[in-house]
């Protein structure tokens, strides 16, 4: 798992097939927007969906957002609270649009 820290969001990295490492790193992370970048290791990510959930609600009560970045999966799957993202480049796109729409009250 790599952490990349910066003004406007945090990006992690999981590089294995668990999502265990992240639970523990979570309350050391949670003050910025996050992208989570999802190994093709990790499989039936539709089983993970109450974790995302609680990763996603923690973070909109803080006026954050939380992006799942992975390829290959059906955003339909999904409750409409996620937002996922083929690539890092959309998920960054997302989270602008996230901001624009915050600043204006959206």
């Amino acid at each position: 798992m790599k952490i990349i820290e910066n003004d406007q969001y945090n990006l992690i990295s999981i590089d294995g097939p668990s999502l265990s490492a992240l639970e523990s790193q979570l309350p050391m992370i949670d003050n910025n927007h996050l992208l989570l970048e999802l190994s093709d290791k990790i499989k039936n990510i539709e089983n993970k969906i109450n974790f995302f959930l609680k990763i996603a609600s923690g973070l909109k009560a803080k006026n954050k957002s939380f992006i799942i970045i992975k390829k290959g999966i059906h955003i339909n799957d999904f409750p409409e609270i996620l937002n996922i993202a083929p690539t890092l480049q959309e998920a960054k796109d997302i989270l602008e649009i996230e901001i624009i729409e915050r600043d204006l009250g959206l």
